[in-house]
């Protein structure tokens, strides 16, 4: 999948480490596998929409503080509200900017990492 492979080189040369998968299944089999900051998924996919994946991330206590961004094509807009309701964190049309994912997800680790100072300093 071209967007698939674009996003992967877009983070890779930023320094991210980046895994993938190709469908909701495969997604599914890494998520319950491994431990993920931030997790980039496309609402329209085989086996699995993205709707499960954010949904499955935001029931599940371990995955709970994941960063959800997903993507989509314009005119599914009930669809993307859909994705917040349950729990995504931003949102991103087709075609990707390299530019505007870096940002997004670098805001998002930010905002990931001082949530995690704040919990920290109450002890």
């Amino acid at each position: 999948d071209m967007m698939l492979k674009a996003i992967r080189n877009i983070l890779s040369k930023d320094g991210y480490n980046v895994v993938t998968a190709k469908d909701g299944k495969e997604a599914f089999e890494k998520l319950d596998n491994n431990d993920y900051d931030i997790v980039v998924t496309d609402l329209m996919m085989p086996y699995a929409n993205g709707l499960e994946v954010v949904s499955r991330l935001r029931t599940d206590e371990t995955k709970r503080s994941v960063g959800i961004i997903v993507v989509s094509s314009v005119g599914n807009e009930e669809t993307i509200t859909e994705a917040f309701r349950l729990g995504a964190d931003d949102y991103l049309k087709k075609p990707i900017m390299a530019g505007e994912l870096l940002i997004r997800i670098r805001k998002l680790l930010a905002n990931r990492n001082s949530k995690a100072k704040l919990v920290t300093k109450k002890k």
